[in-house]
């Protein structure tokens, strides 16, 4: 599948630098870019739910905590 991508002068730059210090091409590093935050966000995601279950469940031993 193709893409287009519009790049300003601080993306070429940007670019450049990776393509260089990775060995890598424009495009894996796009790539590589995308993946890296699609699984942040995922994670993020993740740690949310799993403080807000614990947050829940333990809620009011911390708050006892940080009263004493």
């Amino acid at each position: 599948m193709a893409l287009t991508v519009r790049t300003d002068e601080q993306m070429e730059r940007a670019l450049d630098a990776l393509v260089e210090s990775e060995g890598v091409s424009r495009q894996e590093v796009i790539r590589r870019s995308v993946l890296e935050r699609y699984e942040r966000s995922a994670h993020t995601s993740r740690v949310a739910e799993s403080s807000s279950r614990l947050a829940d469940r333990w809620g009011d031993v911390l708050g006892r905590l940080g009263r004493a």
